[in-house]
């Protein structure tokens, strides 16, 4: 009888342990929100969360993948990741199709790495990767978003990248009262469907003129911040100064996309303003994603075109400022 008793319990005990096994593949992270200017955790800890940003989806398809994502995570100890679904680039030699032109190969991108950053159990940044103003269909790819992944705590969406001008002729740039009324449309849509997750809204002038938001705030929503860029060798202290402001007036910033050099992604990486960035950033315990996973000749890409698409990436396959990037993470 004793022998016929263990066997099941055996069989029953590696069952529950296979089950349990398949579970733990999938690493959880708990469900973040705002409270004041920070960032907090389900126990009410402020979070800093640091990463790194994929380049555009059109222009570098090829890093679109779970393994990018998983080495990014394990390797470089990424604990957010950023998919850039480019709304505007036509396609061109060299381009896919950005999501104006083909909408179902936009949600595929960001659906990839958001499913990797899951997998990684990290989270994982959903940007409409825009200038211009596209309402209808930032409507639209939120809404499938949002639908897709309703209650799962890793995502969170920046529903504007960098508002420039409506008129670049002219050199007008969209106001805060333009991209306000833009956001709280987009913001609604993701309401109707996920009540919790933080939601990002872009500012003026390519995300720098927080303090415009700051004066003028959206209300009646929960879990809501605010986009700020920097470029290390354009930006300096009176961009830290508007965001100072901008923070002393109550809103809750978020670095989505940062950079050591010059705001064009060229020049040599201005260290001292890097570290005096990152400095301030830590002061007020802001998130911030580098910009970017990418294999461009240029300074702000992170990798050489030898670099495999799916990873892992060794030293010589890093341009300076991937190996930065690398280090600091």
């Amino acid at each position: 009888m004793k022998s016929i008793f263990i066997r099941p319990c055996l069989s029953i005990l590696m069952s529950a342990a296979m089950v349990l096994s398949c579970c733990n593949a999938v690493p959880e992270v708990g469900r973040l929100h705002v409270e004041g200017t920070a960032l907090v955790n389900e126990s009410g800890d402020t979070v800093e969360l640091k990463g790194v940003s994929l380049g555009w989806n059109v222009l570098w398809p090829r890093f679109y993948n779970k393994e990018a994502v998983g080495h990014l995570v394990k390797d470089w100890d990424a604990e957010i990741v950023r998919a850039a679904v480019g709304v505007e680039l036509r396609a061109s030699e060299g381009r896919a199709a950005c999501y104006l032109d083909d909408p179902d190969f936009g949600k595929a991108s960001a659906c990839t790495i958001v499913d990797a950053a899951i997998e990684n159990g990290v989270y994982v940044l959903v940007d409409w990767h825009a200038h211009g103003l596209h309402l209808e269909e930032a409507v639209e790819f939120f809404s499938y978003m949002a639908s897709r992944y309703k209650g799962v705590p890793n995502v969170i969406y920046e529903i504007w990248n960098e508002p420039s001008y409506k008129d670049h002729e002219k050199q007008i740039d969209y106001t805060w009262k333009e991209i306000k009324e833009y956001s709280e449309a987009v913001i609604a849509a993701i309401r109707a469907i996920e009540q919790d997750a933080v939601i990002v809204v872009g500012t003026p002038r390519w995300s720098q003129n927080v303090d415009a938001a700051a004066d003028d705030p959206i209300i009646g929503y929960d879990n809501i911040m605010y986009t700020l860029h920097f470029y290390a060798g354009t930006h300096k202290q009176w961009l830290r100064d508007k965001a100072d402001y901008a923070i002393d007036r109550g809103l809750a910033l978020f670095v989505t996309e940062c950079g050591g050099m010059n705001a064009d992604g060229q020049g040599p990486i201005d260290m001292e303003s890097v570290e005096e960035w990152l400095e301030w950033m830590d002061d007020n315990d802001i998130s911030y994603l580098f910009w970017s996973v990418s294999d461009k000749e240029e300074t702000c890409s992170m990798l050489l075109p030898s670099a495999a698409s799916e990873g892992p990436w060794n030293d010589g396959d890093l341009r300076p400022w991937g190996r930065f990037v690398k280090e600091n993470l």
